[in-house]
């Protein structure tokens, strides 16, 4: 499928139980390098209630409107132990004048973000150094999932047993910076490659350019469900085999015992001697069709309607700025090429080459988690908190 699905962070594996409080606590840090060459780190405080955010040292509290996350506390080398997140210089001041800038002279900003904003929470990508494809991993083709039962069973075998790790990944600090510029109307209109639901989960609702797993859709009727609700008919038909992948500590240890390895798609790379061929997928309820999860997989297009919505926004918009994609895939790369071209300004923050560098004026190379929480304590883009 397009995007990459979500892995489990390691530091979640030690939580016990999700806490009713109000607000979610992180702890960070972010980089500087002193005038001496020496590489210093703070921590900060991230406070985000409905469109009141404050940056502050030490540490940062988040409790975005609408966000479903549990309290807990990341460690302070969060996103320097994660080897999926491609390794960056910190942001520098003039990083963060030249964004804010970029975001102070539009009226009307659309943002598109891809997997590098969700790599800072633990979920693999494709095309970066460290991503799927370096290791030659390939993912499930639209064509051969419709046309093969058992690429269907392999899937979802492979994709039920990674579901636990999938919904317990949480947003991270750039998808709870962006929540709170949006609330504060400094985001006209937001759009992802991502299907995870991070931006939903952080308090924000962009338009999915390549859906979300959170659906499962019948491929002839347009049937939908729930994917919690599919899970259970997975389960009830596999009550065996799903009670063994239950049964299993996500560690690191249980993972290579059974042959185990996380995957970008959300599933897990299961060996085969560890799923039957007689794995039972449902079908649709209404017309006993194929089913397959609400995304856009690789070799299949875009919906027309989705399409229309995200260019009209790109050719409306005064400002477009990409952050976390590297633009291979033509839905992304047609947006922000048509937003140039209709005079928007344009700008990136990736880590990494992107399809546009050539035209795009502002590239800055630095993780989003690093930047765009820094972003809401400068000038204009200011949120005092409340």
């Amino acid at each position: 499928m397009k995007m990459a699905m979500a892995l489990l962070p390691p530091f979640v594996s030690t939580i016990k139980g999700p806490r009713d409080l109000l607000g979610t606590l992180f702890t960070d840090t972010v980089r500087s390098i002193s005038k001496d060459g020496k590489t210093r780190w703070r921590s900060i405080r991230f406070i985000s209630s409905q469109a009141a955010v404050r940056l502050v040292q030490r540490s940062y509290r988040i409790s975005p409107s609408g966000a479903q996350m549990e309290n807990k506390e990341i460690p302070s080398n969060f996103l320097s132990d994660k080897k999926m997140v491609p390794y960056s210089d910190p942001p520098k001041d003039q990083d963060i004048d030249l964004l804010h800038q970029f975001f102070k002279r539009s009226s009307k900003l659309v943002v598109l973000t891809g997997a590098g904003i969700s790599t800072e929470s633990g979920i693999p990508d494709y095309r970066s150094p460290n991503g799927a494809y370096s290791t030659g991993f390939r993912p499930i083709t639209h064509q051969e999932f419709l046309r093969s039962l058992r690429s269907r069973r392999r899937y979802w075998a492979r994709s039920f047993a990674g579901w636990r790790r999938f919904t317990a990944a949480q947003p991270g600090p750039a998808h709870v910076a962006l929540a709170s510029l949006e609330k504060a109307g400094h985001i006209s209109f937001m759009m992802t490659q991502n299907v995870d639901r991070l931006h939903h989960r952080a308090g924000s609702n962009p338009l999915e350019l390549h859906g979300t797993v959170y659906i499962v859709s019948c491929t002839e009727c347009g049937f939908s469900i729930f994917r919690d609700s599919f899970q259970d008919q997975v389960k009830a038909l596999n009550p065996k085999w799903a009670e063994a992948i239950e049964s299993l500590d996500y560690d690191s240890r249980s993972d290579k015992s059974f042959g185990m390895k996380q995957r970008p798609d959300g599933d897990i790379e299961i060996d085969e001697k560890f799923w039957e061929e007689e794995y039972r997928i449902p079908s649709c309820n209404k017309c006993n069709g194929i089913l397959k999860p609400d995304v856009v997989f690789f070799g299949d297009n875009v919906p027309k309607g989705r399409a229309d919505r995200a260019m009209e926004a790109a050719k409306g918009c005064d400002a477009f700025l990409v952050l976390g994609s590297s633009l291979m895939t033509m839905s992304a790369f047609r947006l922000i090429k048509a937003a140039h071209e209709a005079g928007a300004a344009t700008a990136i923050v990736n880590v990494g080459v992107t399809r546009a560098d050539d035209f795009v004026p502002l590239k800055i190379s630095t993780r989003l988690g690093e930047i765009l929480p820094r972003l809401l304590s400068v000038g204009y883009l200011s949120i005092p908190h409340l």
